[in-house]
């Protein structure tokens, strides 16, 4: 009982947990501040009939609520029926209300229409007046700017665009950012980089139009500039002068009033005729307008462009350099070729050297010692090519003096012009060997002008005449009366005056190369040695070898070239006197004429004896011997005889030789005994070979007679000293061989002959056996 009874209590209070559950679970659900999906989730556990016992719950608090809200209604509704009532009894009072604040609003709406009207009137009118204000202030800000950006389409009208460029500046910096809200605005500062585009265009327009102005007046530049430095040299020239004949007027007071007035007056001249050509000589500045290359430089640094315009700039005055260092194919063929091509070089250069001192950066002098190096190599290389082709010596000179004022020119601008002046050195050689040519046909012309005898003179005029051309002296000559003859021909004179004019057009272009005396009179003697040396004795031995030149023309040559080594101390001593160079104090370099002339004689001498023998061989051609004869004519052959009378007459000639002094005759007697010599060797050595023909099978001893009687004559002729100054009987030796081999056919004396062979006693020493048997066999 009592275990049944436990069991009925825990039944008992189990069931009434379970409606405490279900309350609390009602409870949660009316606060609305829990979440509902735990307390649900407690309703529906896994006991039986949960979810209905919780419906039942919540069945029974609804109708306990019901049950409270119809208290609740009963005892408020006696208060909302008054309230009604009271309510009912107002609306009547509100209704008279209502009538009456629509009659006030109605009359006041009425009285204030006038007011309303006078208010909005006002109101307008501020605003108006607001507006007005606003506008006024706007435009304030706005006119200042219309007004530049007027300023600034008046300036690009005018072209004034570096200030255009400053008015953009002020209207971007200073007075757009004020109105920038306005369209207006917009638009200009839209347009202000076209405008500056525009401006950069139209600056580099006018930059090229500079640029191609200046390529035209280069050559005009250029020659101006050459004008002006020529016409410095000259006055400087003038002064040097002038200062030279003051320094000297101590010495010769009265001579020297006169000629200080004569060079004052001249110096004047000078003066008023630099004066005028000051005046007339047009300066870079007036031939080329710059002003285009200084705006250009100007707005392109005012845009931040400056290194962009100094890039293009330097680049098309490279182009146009190469362009004007870039010659003529036939440059070479005139002065004016040249001219032209120095000038617009020396005009190209003096505008580089005026914007460099007029700008700032757009040249620098590094830039124009590039271009300047860049340039003297070209032009050293042209006109190393160019002068190559002049063949004219007075083409060359007036080259030299071009490139002398091309330098000077260019030097006073600041440009090293040394390796012009070595330039010129080679020049000078090919200057020396155009003179060479030149004098080369000079010396033929004369030559063969020449008629080789001695120059007569009637008077004592003529012979003042020929000696002030050719320094002749001869004391034994100026002693006898006129008419008389000078030993030398006329070539001599001539040539020793065409010497002294390729001495002066040598020395024409030395002067102004900026060298020393020393070094000068160096140059002319070596020029002169050419001259002498290779010139002259070329021509001298073409003329010997000549064959219209005879044995007259020969020794004739032979004193001529005599008298020319003579002169030659004589053209020292000219060579020292234009120079101003004392032999005394200065090793200078000797003349070579001594042995151009000394070979030219030798030359002349070897000549001689050929023509002599050439001549001997031409009349013993014409022998004709009747070998078959059977005695003799009685007398020399006429062939023989004329040769002999042309040997006699040839060697008078050798008396007009020059004897002036012992060694002079010494070589006159030696060059005739050696010819006369010479001459009877050959005629020998001819008649022995006529002898001992082969094409001669035989001779008779009438022949062998007549032989003999024209060796005798030659036996004579060399007895009879045809040129004196031999000893004895030495000429005539020459015929020994020829003299013993005859005497031993006209003897017959073979006995002697056999029974002396060998012996120098032997009278038949000179007959060789093999002569002798060939002989006996004819």
């Amino acid at each position: 009982m009592a275990r049944k009874s436990k069991s009925d209590m825990s039944e008992l209070y189990l069931e009434e947990n379970k409606d405490q559950i279900y309350e609390n679970a009602l409870a949660e659900i009316q606060s609305f501040e829990l979440p509902l999906g735990t307390t649900l989730r407690s309703v529906y556990d896994d006991q039986p009939n949960a979810h209905q016992r919780f419906m039942e719950k919540l069945d029974a608090c609804i109708r306990n609520h019901d049950r409270e809200i119809e208290k609740m209604c009963n005892f408020h509704h006696q208060g909302f029926v008054d309230a009604i009532t009271e309510l009912l009894k107002v609306r009547a009072d509100a209704e008279k209300l209502k009538v009456q604040v629509t009659d006030t609003n109605r009359r006041l709406q009425d009285a204030g229409k006038e007011v309303i009207a006078q208010t909005e009137e006002i109101i307008r009118c501020r605003i108006q007046q607001q507006n007005i204000t606003t506008v006024v202030e706007k435009l304030q800000l706005c006119l200042p700017v219309l007004e530049m950006y007027s300023k600034l389409k008046e300036q690009m009208n005018v072209k004034r665009y570096y200030s255009a460029l400053k008015t953009m500046e002020q209207l971007e910096n200073l007075y757009l950012p004020r109105v920038s809200q306005y369209r207006f605005c917009q638009i200009m500062i839209e347009n202000l980089p076209k405008l500056r585009e525009e401006i950069k265009e139209i600056s580099m327009s006018d930059l090229k139009d500079f640029l191609e102005s200046i390529r035209k007046h280069s050559d005009k530049i250029g020659e101006t500039a050459m004008k002006q430095a020529q016409q410095q040299k000259t006055f400087s020239t003038t002064l040097q002068k002038q200062n030279n004949v003051n320094y000297g007027r101590n010495m010769h007071l009265g001579k020297s009033r006169i000629w200080e007035s004569k060079n004052e007056i001249t110096l004047k001249r000078t003066f008023e005729e630099e004066d005028e050509h000051e005046e007339e000589v047009l300066t870079a500045q007036d031939l080329v307008d710059f002003s285009p290359v200084y705006r250009c430089l100007h707005i392109y640094s005012v845009l931040g462009d400056g290194e962009i315009f100094e890039n293009y700039y330097r680049k098309q005055r490279r182009k146009q350099a190469r362009l004007v260092l870039q010659p003529q194919s036939s440059m070479h063929e005139t002065v004016e070729g040249y001219r032209r091509y120095f000038s617009q070089i020396v005009g190209f250069f003096v505008v580089e050297d005026h914007i460099l001192h007029v700008t700032q950066g757009l040249v620098t002098r590094t830039y124009t010692d590039e271009l300047w190096n860049m340039a003297l190599s070209k032009i050293i290389a042209v006109l190393r090519t160019h002068s190559s082709y002049c063949s004219d010596p007075d083409l060359v000179l007036e080259l030299k003096n071009l490139i002398v004022v091309f330098a000077d020119t260019l030097q006073g601008y600041g440009f090293p012009v040394n390796r012009l002046f070595d330039l010129l050195f080679e020049i000078r050689d090919q200057y020396n060997e155009t003179l060479l040519k030149k004098w080369s046909g000079l010396f033929r012309d004369i030559f063969e002008a020449d008629n080789y005898s001695p120059i007569p003179v009637a008077n004592e005029e003529e012979y003042k005449i020929v000696i002030s051309k050719f320094p002749f002296q001869d004391p034994e000559l100026d002693k006898q009366c006129f008419p008389k003859k000078l030993p030398m021909s006329q070539s001599v004179p001539q040539i020793y005056i065409q010497v002294k004019e390729f001495i002066y057009a040598s020395l024409k272009f030395s002067e102004s190369l900026h060298r020393s005396s020393t070094e000068i009179d160096d140059m002319l003697r070596k020029s002169t040695n050419l001259l002498l040396t290779r010139t002259l004795s070329s021509c001298l031995q073409n003329l010997i070898k000549k064959p219209h030149i005879g044995l007259t023309e020969l020794v004739q040559i032979i004193i001529n070239t005599t008298h020319l080594e003579q002169a030659c101390k004589y053209l020292e001593d000219f060579i020292t006197n234009i120079t101003s160079i004392s032999q005394v104090t200065v090793h200078t370099a000797r003349l070579y004429g001594l042995s151009t002339f000394k070979d030219a004689r030798h030359g002349a001498e070897g000549e001689i004896y050929t023509k002599l023998n050439q001549k001997i061989d031409e009349f013993i051609q014409i022998a004709d011997y009747n070998w078959t004869m059977s005695e003799s004519d009685g007398r020399a052959s006429g062939y023989l005889m004329d040769l002999i009378n042309f040997l006699r007459s040839t060697f008078q000639v050798f008396t007009h030789l020059p004897n002036n002094n012992n060694d002079h005759a010494a070589m006159s007697g030696k060059v005739a005994q050696t010819a006369c010599m010479s001459a009877c060797q050959h005629l020998s050595t001819s008649l022995m070979q006529m002898l001992l023909d082969t094409e001669l099978k035989q001779i008779s001893m009438g022949a062998i007679q007549q032989f003999n009687l024209d060796v005798i004559q030659c036996e004579l002729f060399a007895s009879s000293e045809p040129v004196p100054g031999f000893q004895g009987d030495t000429l005539q030796l020459a015929f020994i061989d020829l003299r013993q081999l005859l005497d031993l056919f006209m003897v017959w004396d073979w006995s002697t002959y056999l029974a002396d062979y060998g012996q120098s006693t032997s009278k038949y020493l000179r007959v060789n056996p093999s002569t002798a048997l060939t002989l006996l066999e004819k």
